[in-house]
């Protein structure tokens, strides 16, 4: 029997997927469970294993090449006699006509990519290493047996080899791996190096970067920004601007900063603890109606090099302390900056937080991303002259935000009273966000 290898979904947002690297060429043997081919999402590069035992028997889409999600990007055969039957059926997929593959991604029992993953270490007896761990612990002879990994449930990494060979520095601790849905079965990889086919050149991060005049593709995670913004204009929004004092603020993060807690944590905790009070502001809109999740997860965006931007999620962030939720945001963003975050961690926002304050804006408008009712718009704390309620002049510090709501779901009533409970917490109780 011959199965078709369909280019996976690894987000609710991804349309279509690059092969950064096939892990097999076409005839090697191929065991249940083990990893076929490298894809890269919109916001990460993740290992497809195998659901069957057979043969690669061809590829469809080349490293470098993409494809829709649910396309066919190759073949297994499960015995060497079907290998031949398997390329004349590539030739027909390879065709314009054979755009059919994408329905067949329905069928459960077709699709590589449902089969169940191995997360941890060890797992029934053996290492769980990334493709590009394996190949860089041959060339440079380090033993895995006993190696502890840093990547996702202590998930072996390239990183992690070349501390080991004294090439590179140690590997962190691995951090605990949040739920993944069942539907998955891909594991993040370590990032790629190298591509074994050119793919195009990354946007630049200033325009001095390329010659006057070049047009640059835009890359995968651009993309998935441009698509994700277009839709977004497609919902009725409005918006509403607060003025909040954050001397308070300042004096406890001058308190806590020694011991890792950051101001991007401080933020996230003080939203999530005001959204528990409303949590309207947490829902979002359906089409059966307003839909209230069960956890206040925050997403922040940070931008990435290269260009575009990524969304990490602090889950729970009103249940999570603030020194836990410090480290799981430096976690996040430094797995964010090399694409290991798995879906889990970018996807499942409630809402959202802009700060583009760090860069001194007053002010600005965000963007309200699909399937979310809110995100706030965080600018500069800067000192402020203002009258004082004796009636005096004093000096305050100061931020701006602004916060753009979807109005099927959110009225601006709603919005005012949240944001003038955020004020009250970060003003007259900012030391509540330590407890």
């Amino acid at each position: 029997m011959i199965h078709e290898v369909f280019m996976p979904a690894l987000s609710s947002t991804m349309t279509e997927g690059k092969i950064v690297s096939w892990e097999k060429s076409p005839g090697d043997k191929i065991e249940k469970g083990e990893t076929v081919v490298v894809v890269e999402s919109d916001k990460a590069d993740m290992d497809v294993e195998s659901f069957y035992e057979g043969y690669l028997a061809t590829i469809v889409v080349p490293a470098g090449g993409t494809a829709a999600v649910g396309a066919a990007i190759g073949l297994v055969a499960e015995t060497e006699a079907e290998i031949e039957t398997a390329k004349q059926q590539a030739a027909a997929l390879s065709q314009p006509a054979a755009e059919k593959s994408a329905t067949a991604a329905a069928a459960p029992e077709a699709a590589l990519e449902k089969a169940p993953q191995e997360t941890a270490s060890r797992q029934n007896g053996r290492l769980v290493v990334s493709p590009r761990a394996k190949k860089l612990a041959k060339e440079l002879g380090v033993d895995l047996t006993g190696l502890k990994g840093s990547g996702p449930s202590g998930r072996i990494v390239a990183e992690d080899v070349e501390a080991a060979a004294g090439s590179g520095k140690q590997p962190a601790a691995a951090a605990p791996a949040p739920a993944v849905t069942p539907v998955a079965q891909q594991a993040p990889s370590a990032p790629v190096k190298q591509a074994p086919a050119p793919a195009p050149a990354p946007a630049p991060t200033t325009s001095a970067a390329v010659p006057a005049g070049q047009v640059v593709p835009l890359n995968t995670l651009q993309q998935a920004v441009v698509r994700n913004m277009v839709a977004s204009l497609q919902v009725p929004v409005f918006r509403v601007a607060y003025t909040i004092t954050t001397d308070s603020l300042d004096k406890l993060y001058k308190q806590v900063k020694s011991k890792g807690v950051t101001m991007t944590a401080l933020l996230a905790k003080a939203v999530a603890m005001t959204l528990h009070k409303h949590p309207l502001l947490n829902a979002r809109y359906t089409e059966q109606g307003i839909e209230y999740p069960s956890a206040i997860n925050i997403s922040i965006a940070v931008a990435m090099e290269g260009g575009g931007l990524i969304t990490p999620v602090l889950q729970n962030a009103d249940r999570v302390d603030i020194y836990s939720l410090s480290r799981t945001w430096k976690d996040l963003v430094e797995r964010s900056r090399v694409k290991q975050l798995q879906p889990a961690e970018y996807s499942t926002g409630t809402f959202t937080l802009s700060n583009l304050g760090m860069y001194g804006v007053d002010r600005f408008d965000a963007i309200l991303p699909p399937g979310q009712g809110s995100i706030l718009a965080i600018g500069a704390s800067r000192p402020q002259v203002v009258a004082t309620e004796e009636g005096m002049l004093g000096v305050r510090r100061q931020m701006q935000v602004n916060i753009t709501c979807d109005h099927r779901v959110i009225y601006g009533a709603d919005a005012a009273a949240f944001l003038q409970d955020l004020a009250k917490l970060i003003e007259t109780d900012a030391q509540s966000l330590t407890l």
